[in-house]
C-alpha cells in the first residue's frame, strides 16, 4: 500500500528536542519521518541502538531506520525538521537551504533575522510570506522557518488577541520553565530538588525580542520577562501583567 504523505528528515533526531519532532510526527496525516540523521557518533547504527529514547515508546518503523549524517549530501528528504544545536545549526541550516531543502527549525541562531518567519500559525501565519524574500535576497532555492522559545509561543498565543482587540503597551511576564527546557540531562538533580532557580542563561532577550516579532504591532510596547527554572519535567506555568492604551484602562 503506497503512502501519499510527504517523507521528512528530522536533524539532531536522537536528542530531546528531536525526539519530541518524532512523537508529534508519529502518525501524521502528512507527514511521515523517512530519515533521521545526528552527529558522527551516532550515524551507521540503528536508530534505536543510537537514541536513549526518554519518554513513552519508541515509534517501530523510525527504531529501524539507519542514522545518517547530518549533511546535505547524506540526507535526501525536501522538508527537515531541524533540532541541532545551536552550535551546528547556524552552519549546517543554511547549507540545507541553499540546496533547496525547506528546513523547520528549533534552532535560535536565525529566529530574529528579517527575513526568517518566526510562526505561530494561529497567530501570524501571514509572516510566512517572507519566505519569497528570503529566497529572492539569499539566492536560495529552499528556506528556513523557525518556531519560537517555548515561553514566548505560550504567551503570543494568550497576548495576540488582546492586543489586537485592546493595544497592549506594556507587559510584564513571570516564567517558571521545567527542567525539560535545558536540555538532557538538564539541570543537575540536587541544583533543583525542592528550588527554583531565578535565572535562565539567554531567556530574557530571548522572550522579549520574539513576542514583538511574532505579534508583529507591539514595536512601542515595553516588554519585560523574568525567567526562572522549577523542579518539574514539563510544562511552564507563567503570570503575565499587561496595560492598554488609555482609552481602554485594561491593567
Amino acid at each position: 500500500m503506497s503512502d501519499s504523505r510527504i517523507p521528512v528528515a528530522i536533524l539532531g533526531a536522537t536528542g530531546a528536542v528531536g525526539q519530541t519532532f518524532i512523537r508529534l510526527l508519529d502518525g501524521h496525516p502528512w507527514f511521515r519521518v523517512a530519515e533521521v540523521a545526528a552527529s558522527e557518533r551516532s550515524a551507521g547504527k540503528s536508530y534505536a541502538d543510537a537514541t536513549r529514547w526518554i519518554e513513552g515508546n519508541m515509534p517501530a518503523d523510525v527504531a529501524a531506520l539507519r542514522v545518517l549524517p547530518c549533511d546535505v549530501a547524506s540526507v535526501k528528504s525536501a522538508v527537515v525538521f531541524s533540532a541541532m544545536d545551536a552550535a551546528v545549526a547556524g552552519e549546517m541550516e543554511p547549507a540545507f537551504a541553499r540546496a533547496g531543502r525547506f528546513v523547520l527549525s528549533n534552532a535560535k541562531n536565525f529566529r530574529m533575522d528579517a527575513d526568517v518567519p518566526l510562526v505561530i500559525p494561529e497567530v501570524n501565519a501571514s509572516h510566512l510570506a517572507l519566505i519569497a524574500r528570503q529566497r529572492r535576497e539569499r539566492g536560495w532555492n529552499g528556506a528556513i522557518v523557525t518556531n519560537a522559545n517555548c515561553a514566548s509561543t505560550t504567551a503570543a498565543v494568550a497576548m495576540a488577541p488582546l492586543h489586537e482587540r485592546f493595544g497592549i503597551t506594556k507587559v510584564f511576564m513571570m516564567t517558571m520553565q521545567a527542567v525539560s527546557g535545558a536540555g538532557y540531562p538538564g539541570v543537575p538533580t540536587l541544583d533543583i530538588l525542592g528550588n527554583v532557580i531565578p535565572y535562565i542563561g539567554d531567556e530574557e532577550p530571548k522572550i522579549e525580542r520574539e513576542m514583538q516579532k511574532m505579534l508583529g504591532r507591539l514595536d512601542g510596547a515595553a516588554i519585560t520577562a523574568s525567567p526562572s527554572r522549577r523542579p518539574s519535567i514539563f510544562c511552564i506555568s507563567r503570570s503575565i501583567f499587561g496595560s492598554s492604551s488609555p482609552m481602554y484602562g485594561m491593567t
